[in-house]
């Protein structure tokens, strides 16, 4: 009785598993021993799947200014939900470890850090956004991103609000 149990419980789990481990699965630090290419190209299919825009942040864990804007995202949640609603964000790191340099040679120059890059949901490029316009004192201004998101967002969600 017991090993029918097994047989009938363990593959139900195994199919679960393999559900799971079929998940996009968000990067959220920029690491350099990360495939820039194979990312995106995960990515794109996420992105076709939710409909949603590619948004490739470019920095590094030495960039204090990532930090600050990783920051903004964190205390300001419907920020965050807004950016991920709407955008399936990939983290390309640039440092001395790995420049990224084949990925990044298909796009425009970067002038500083953190940069963006919009894609559509099929990986065609459509915008390059210093971050620095963003900025406001020693950090990124919350209004000035979200106009950002918003101009950029899938055209069906451009009028959604974000609360204060």
């Amino acid at each position: 009785m017991f090993s029918l149990f097994l047989l009938i419980v363990v593959p139900l789990s195994a199919q679960t598993d393999t559900k799971d481990n079929d998940k996009y699965k968000v990067i959220t630090k920029f690491d350099p021993t990360r495939d820039a290419s194979k990312d995106i190209i995960e990515a794109i299919s996420e992105a076709r799947k939710s409909n949603r825009r590619i948004l490739l942040d470019v920095g590094g864990e030495w960039c204090i200014w990532c930090h600050r804007l990783d920051e903004l995202f964190e205390i300001h949640q419907d920020l965050n939900k807004f950016l991920h609603d709407n955008f399936v964000v990939v983290k390309i790191n640039f440092s001395k470890e790995n420049e990224n340099k084949e990925v990044l040679s298909k796009y425009p120059k970067v002038a500083g850090y953190p940069h963006f890059f919009v894609l559509n949901k099929n990986g065609k490029f459509l915008h390059s956004q210093n971050t620095g316009d963003l900025e406001e004192g020693k950090g990124h201004d919350k209004e000035k991103v979200l106009s950002f998101l918003k101009k950029w967002a899938p055209s069906k969600v451009k009028q959604k609000k974000v609360s204060d």
